[in-house]
Parts: structure tokens; sequence; C-alpha cells
């Protein structure tokens, strides 16, 4: 009998024409015992949008009939678009507009079917929603609110739901009108029906502290609390590793071992050790909380961390993949105590940084100390006398890590991997949960050298499973798009840069010469954006297409299992792979990893807009009281109706709106990315540094809104008016109460900011 890859792929092989269960069960000749799973394979094929059924109960392969299947994003202004789940390519568009009209009741979120109606060129398509596969969200977050009438109802924090939703009385818990609520749909809107739901929970006034985190945790359906199932099967592994679990592992725990982590950190999932080898080679480990050892498959813990995928990170707080029953318990690794790992040992070479040989094992670690990024970097860059003194023992260690990051980050260089290096806005908060300040994160030598032994260790793995041919996740990252390559290459061409070679050839290295080129120049960050959209956004995937960014042929997430469910699916293949795999078990493998990836890059995409849209929230409320002031910005992005502007003082972004550039016509050009004047000639182009003044801080849209500063001038002087420049907010200009942090020193803000900083490896 068919597995359902199987019977997918014979479909496609096999049948020519869209066709009915019973067609197929004589095309593919199914016997009549297995009849009952065909059935139920073919209803989860169609539940999966792998197959469509249409008129006559035929089924069909969607890109054979120019159907799509794809998430809806809704417009507030009522039209949408669907990012189709298929990779662009082979003739599917990158995006799919859908006119208001054709939505076909779908909301923002929905998994659908789109058929193509019209296709404008590689990216661009339009079309109309034939089906609803799936709902984005049972349940909407937003503003509990009663009309004239007494009726109440939810109006979604989510523009893009453009929909209120009904709630009959007896189902609001309580809630006062104006408080934020969570309500679940119980009846879908229909063309001639509102949505109706019930309240489930009241979150509390909006600008209360922590609202704002828990809106975004709702509005992103992220589970926040874990179950007591997983909880308890977290708390029954215990807090020390037994004699039982140390068997049959290497044994460690006599090396020189550190984590190395931010200030904050609580959970430890990777440690080091560096030893000179004879030959004069560097023999690196990196040692990674053996997580899959204790969270077997089907288990609770298994269970909820597929479903959440990854760990998210917000200003004010986290929300773990694990409890921390087990996070910062026996998959911590803690100093000084004994804890499983799984290792990877790499011999490289002190002259190319290659790795030269390598070793995978179970193994026990004892690390000697948990040390900060701030004290490794005062041994290594500062020298400070206290730190050296602190951890004398340990300094050869750092010394030879900082020799090794040496040559490793030489041959990444070599090899032409793109390393982006702008600085990032740090939010720091308050007591209150309100931002105090906000300043540029620092990327010290000790972030950087961790960064440096994650990515080989991730890369060993990746080629290690490959060569082997054992079925795994990968981390991909594909070429970018010629199309986007040649429009990228054309605006560059206006600031006097060039790319080498076709845009059909480009190469990593040439991404990375240019990096070099604009660093530290004023058009360095918005080419840099233009870059990362140029590039393909990278994701999981059963096939290794490589990773363009890194310059590699093989990648993979191996260092962080604690955090990212793919990591724990690598570590549970790669220990599999140790023991002799046979073809049925690699046909499994085969068959189960690809929904694995597009799931968790899913809950990854998810966990980045949360964090996103939290933080910008957080930076608009930030603004409020500053109506009327003027800044510095950069154009980071150009479109027809305005210029996207980022502040250099506070990292905040804002947009001026078309409307206020009164003193002329502007000219739009795409290819360019610039706004002309009709009349003046005057150009705004992308990556141009201008003066702005903060026109009005709408927090119910949780938007800055900008003019430039010139312009409003040339048009007061025009009207023979005054432009108003204030220190003071004029509350006429905010939309909602104000809500502004209390001020506090730069330095001690800094201060915070280095003891709350995170980060991310490999």
């Amino acid at each position: 009998m068919y597995s359902e890859s199987q019977l997918l792929r014979a479909i496609r092989e096999k049948v020519d024409h869209p066709a009915t269960a019973r067609q197929l069960l004589q095309i593919l000749r199914i016997p009549r015992e297995a009849r009952a799973t065909f059935k139920r394979q073919l209803r989860s094929l169609v539940n999966s949008g792998a197959l469509i059924e249409i008129r006559g109960q035929r089924y069909g392969l969607p890109d054979r009939m120019n159907l799509v299947v794809g998430r809806v994003s809704t417009n507030p202004r009522g039209f949408a678009f669907v990012e189709p789940e298929t990779p662009p390519g082979a003739g599917v568009p990158s995006s799919i507009f859908i006119a208001g009209n054709n939505l076909n009741q779908a909301m923002h979120g929905d998994r659908v079917v789109v058929r193509i109606e019209r296709q404008r060129d590689a990216e661009r398509a339009e079309g109309r929603i034939l089906r609803i596969l799936e709902r984005g969200a049972e349940r909407v977050v937003g503003r509990y609110d009663v009309d004239d009438a007494g009726r109440g109802f939810v109006v979604p924090f989510d523009r893009r739901l453009v929909i209120d939703i009904q709630v009959p009385s007896g189902e609001t818990m309580g809630a006062v009108p104006g408080e934020m609520v969570v309500a679940a749909i119980s009846r879908w809107p229909t063309p001639t029906r509102p949505a109706l739901g019930r309240i489930v929970e009241v979150l509390g006034p909006i600008d209360a502290p922590g609202v704002d985190t828990r809106v975004i945790i709702s509005k992103y359906n992220i589970p926040d609390a874990h179950s007591d199932d997983a909880i308890a099967e977290a708390t029954r592994l215990g807090t020390a590793v037994s004699d039982r679990d140390r068997r049959g592992r290497k044994d460690f725990r006599s090396w020189q071992v550190v984590t190395i982590d931010g200030e904050s950190a609580r959970d430890f999932d990777d440690a080091v050790s560096v030893e000179r080898l004879p030959n004069g080679n560097f023999w690196l480990g990196v040692h990674i909380a053996d997580v899959a050892h204790y969270v077997a498959e089907g288990s609770a813990l298994d269970r909820e961390a597929y479903e959440r995928g990854t760990s998210v990170y917000f200003p004010e707080r986290a929300v773990h993949m694990f409890p921390s029953e087990l996070a910062t318990g026996l998959c911590s690794l803690n100093p000084h105590v004994d804890r499983l790992v799984q290792s990877c040992l790499m011999e490289i070479d002190h002259r190319t940084g290659e790795v030269v040989r390598y070793e995978m094992h179970d193994g026990i670690i004892h690390s000697h100390a948990r040390m900060t990024y701030t004290e490794v970097n005062a041994i290594l860059t500062d020298r400070d006398p206290v730190m050296m003194d602190r951890y004398r023992p340990l300094v050869p260690l750092f010394e030879r890590m900082h020799e090794l990051f040496d040559v490793l980050h030489a041959r990444r260089r070599r090899r032409g991997a793109i390393d982006f290096d702008l600085q990032e806005a740090l939010v720091v908060l308050d007591d209150a949960g309100l931002v105090e300040a906000i300043v540029a994160s620092e990327r010290n030598v000790a972030h950087r050298l961790i960064e440096e032994f994650m990515l080989v260790a991730n890369e060993t793995v990746a080629a290690h499973l490959a060569k082997i041919g054992m079925p795994t996740l990968y981390r991909v990252h594909e070429e970018p798009d010629p199309l986007k390559v040649e429009v990228f290459q054309e605006f560059i061409g206006t600031l006097g840069y060039r790319l080498p070679g076709p845009p059909d050839r480009v190469e990593p290295r040439h991404f990375q010469q240019l990096v070099e080129r604009i660093r530290g120049k004023p058009e360095e960050k918005p080419i840099a954006f233009l870059m990362l959209r140029t590039m393909q956004k990278a994701r999981y995937d059963a096939t290794n297409l490589g990773h363009f960014g890194l310059a590699t042929d093989a990648y993979t997430h191996f260092t962080s299992p604690i955090r990212r469910y793919p990591d724990l699916v690598v570590h549970r293949v790669l220990r599999e792979s140790r023991r002799r795999v046979d073809a049925e078990r690699k046909a499994e493998l085969a068959e189960e990893l690809p929904e694995i990836g597009r799931h968790t890059s899913e809950r990854e995409r998810r966990a980045a807009d949360a964090e996103r849209e939290l933080v910008q929230w957080k930076k608009v409320r930030f603004m409020a009281n500053k109506v009327g002031e003027e800044f510095e910005g950069y154009i980071t992005g150009v479109s027809a109706y305005g210029l996207h502007i980022e502040l250099i003082e506070h990292f905040v972004e804002g947009m001026v709106h078309i409307s206020t550039m009164a003193d002329d016509y502007y000219r739009y050009s795409e290819r360019a990315h610039t706004l002309r004047g009709e009349s003046s000639g005057r150009v705004y182009r992308l990556g141009d540094r201008v003066r702005v003044q903060v026109i009005r801080v709408d927090l119910e849209r949780r938007q800055i809104d900008l003019g430039l500063s010139e312009i409003l001038e040339a048009v007061a002087a025009r009207e023979g008016k005054a432009v108003k420049r204030s220190r003071t907010r004029p509350k006429t200009e905010v939309r909602k109460p104000k809500v502004a942090g209390r001020p506090g020193r730069r330095e001690r803000a800094l201060r915070k900011a280095a003891r709350s900083g995170r980060r991310r490896k490999g």
C-alpha cells in the first residue's frame, strides 16, 4: 500500500486528468483491502491542499489546474494577498492579489485555495479564493464595545480583520466597554450574517502594564502557559543526572568547558571547549544540551514543543518552548553540575579554518563557569585586570577562542559569506513595562566568537548527515530571484555601486564585497535593507538546497534544542544515525520531515512577527510625548504613498505620507526607489538623510506620522504661517491618552540594556 507521499507521487506520475475516487482506485490498482485506507489518505491530501476536490467529486493536482494553496494577508482597505506555500518558481508567483469581492468570506490568516485568473509576471498575479481549507484563528483579540442599542461587539486589534464580532448578552465575562478581550468565534461570517462570538478572557485596559504583551500573545495565538501534563513530565525528570543516564557516554567532565551567554539568560543550552593540538590545529568542542534524551517523541512535552515551534522573546519576558522545570533544570548547562550533551568535536586547520576531522558523541560535561559576554569581552578586549584575575585559570582558554575565531571568520570571508553587521535597536523598559530608552545593541567579540563556533558546528552536522544519506531538516536559503537582483542592481547603480556578473549568476561573495564597500557610509543601512528584501527567506526543509547567505552547501540548526524544535529533530536524527537505519525508517522520515519543516518555518515567522509588532507598539508609545519635535532620519523605504523614515536618535520608524508633501507634485519611480518633484526637480531617494518633524502619534493604529521639515517650512511660508516646533506634546495630536516612560539617564539605560541583552546563536 502507498504512503501518503507515495500516493501523491503516483497520482502525479500516472493520472493525467482530474479523476474521481473510483477512477483513481482503478488507475492506481488499489487492492480491495486497502481501499478504506486509500480514502482516508485522499481526504488527508485534500485537507492539506496537496490535492484539490473540484466539481463532480474529482481530485486534481493544484499546480496543473492553475490553483495555489496559501495564506491570506488582508489589507485594512478590504483587498488581500495570498502568499503561496510552494516556493516561487516553475510558474508559481510570489504573491497573488485578491480583490475584496473575490475573498469568498476568507479572513486574514486563513489557509485557502486560490485560482490564478491573471498573471502579470513571475512575481505578481491576480486570483479568486475558491475554498477555505483552514481558519487562521478560532480566537480574536480586540476591544470590547457596546453600541447605542446596547449590543456588545469586539473590534479586532488586528486591523487586517475587517469585521466586528457580535457578542450576545451573557457571553461577556463581565468585560467593561473599552477593555481588551479575547473572543472565541462561534459562527463565521457569511454574506448575510455577521460573525458571532463569546468572550473567553478579559485582558484589561490597553494602557495597563503588561497588557500590550498579552494582547500580542493572544493576537498571534501563541500558547502562553504550559499544560499540566507537560509540567508534570518535566518535573518527573528531576533535577540531577542519574547514574543510568551516564552509561555509554563520552566523559568530558575533565575538559575546560564553559558557557557564554547574556547577563539575564537563565537557560544555557550550549557550551564550548577549545584545545590546541600538537600539530597546531584547534580542537573545538561544541556541546549542546541533550534535550532529545529527555523529551520522547509523542510525549506531552514533545507535542507542546512541536505546536510552539520556537521560543518567543518579548522585551518584558519570554514565552518558552519548554517549561522552566526542564529549560532551566536538567537541560540547562549550569556550572559545576553534570549535564548530558550531544557534542560535535572538530579539528580545525589553524591556517585555513577548514574542518579536517570531526567526531559526534553522546557526552556528559561539567561546566567550569557560567560566563557572560561582558566578562569575556572585558578579558579579551579591555584586558581588565579584575576580570583577568577572577578567571585566571580560564584566560588561556578565552585567548585560544579568540585565535580560533579569527581563523574561522577569515575562512567565511574568503568563502564569500554575507556578514551584515548592522546596529539593532534595543528597547530598555522601566518597572511598569514602558520604554525608558531605545539604544543601539552592541555585538562585542564574545558575541561574535560564540556565533562563529555555532555556525561551524551547524555546518559540520549538516554536511555529516548529508554525506551519510540520513534524512533530516536543513536550514535552507535559496539563491535570490534574478528579477529582484536586476532591480537591486539598477538601484545601487544610481548610487555608484554595482554587483559583478549578470543577475542570474550572482554569488554570495558579490553581495559581501558590496557590504564591505558600503560599511560606515550613509547609504549602508538602506542598501543593506534592500539587499535583505532581494534575498529569499531562510526556512526549514527536508531537501538540502544549501544556504546562499552563508555560502555553504549544507547547513542545519543543531545548537538550540531548548529554543527551536527543528534543532530537537536534528538531535534525534543524529543519534539515530549512529545506529543502523534501514530503508523503511529512512522512508518514514522522508515522509514526515517536509511537514515538520513547513510547520516550524511558519511558527518561526509567527514569532518574528509578534516580536517585531510589540517592539514597534512600544516605540510608538515612547514617541507619544514628542509631537512637534524634530529629528534626523534616513529614508529606509519609498513608495507611491510616501517615505518610510527611521529616526537616527531613537531607531523609531515613521511615515511621511505623500499628502504632507504639498510643495509640489511628486512622481514615484519603483525601480529607482525615488519620489521626484515635477516642478522643483527635488528628489527623495532611498538612503537619503532627512530632517523630519513628528506630526501625529496614532496609538490606535500604532503609527507615527512624520513631515519633512523643509517641505513643512516651504508650505508654511507660502501660506504665511509659522511652523510650530514644540518640546511638549500638543494634546490634540495624539489619538489616545499619553502613555510615556519615566525619563532615565542614558548611562543607566545603556547598563540596563547590556544586562538584558539576548542572543540567538547559530
